[in-house]
């Protein structure tokens, strides 16, 4: 199974494919999706586009994206959620099933802290897939979310969803 995650951005999308065979996750590509400037509609043309094109050429059986958390800055909080609409729709225009989840769930699965820092979600992203090097920081969330998918959705942040409750990036 091939999964495709996505870090959504108004300036930078990060994306990343992996392939779960089995028990084993195998790197297959990884980077940005630069919108660079101009008006807001072009730039999410660009993330759409972009993202359609990856997806016809890396053809994942399945997307991950990350949840657009609240800042302080609700101006920001709404551009960054059509960056992510933009994404969403690259993914369901070509048919494919889209999990999302948050980016305490994400590090949760990944790290083992749902309050890691990038550091550290990019050196574990590193050691997860085997690479010569850590991947740069929207693409190492991207692979991290994509890894995030193929342990089971959730990852440890499941089992909060079952009575438990996660405190401080631990489980209590």
């Amino acid at each position: 199974m091939r999964i495709l995650g996505i870090d959504p951005g108004l300036r930078f999308t990060g994306f990343g494919f992996i392939e779960q065979q089995g028990q084993s996750l195998v790197y297959v590509a990884s980077g940005v999706v630069k919108s660079g400037e101009g008006t807001l509609p072009e730039r999410l043309k660009v993330i759409l586009s972009g993202l359609t094109e990856l997806i016809g050429e890396y053809a994942p059986d399945q997307v991950a994206i990350e949840q657009v958390f609240v800042n302080v800055n609700p101006q920001s909080t709404l551009l960054l959620g059509q960056a992510r609409g933009a994404a969403i729709s690259a993914a369901v225009l070509q048919n494919l099933p889209v999990a999302e989840y948050t980016a305490l769930q994400i590090k949760q699965a990944v790290v083992g802290n749902g309050h890691a820092g990038k550091e550290q979600v990019q050196e574990m992203v590193k050691r997860l897939l085997t690479l010569p090097a850590a991947p740069q920081a929207d693409a190492a969330d991207a692979l991290a979310c994509a890894i995030c998918h193929a342990h089971g959705g959730q990852g440890l942040g499941k089992l909060a969803t079952r009575g438990l409750r996660v405190r401080r990036g631990r489980l209590v």
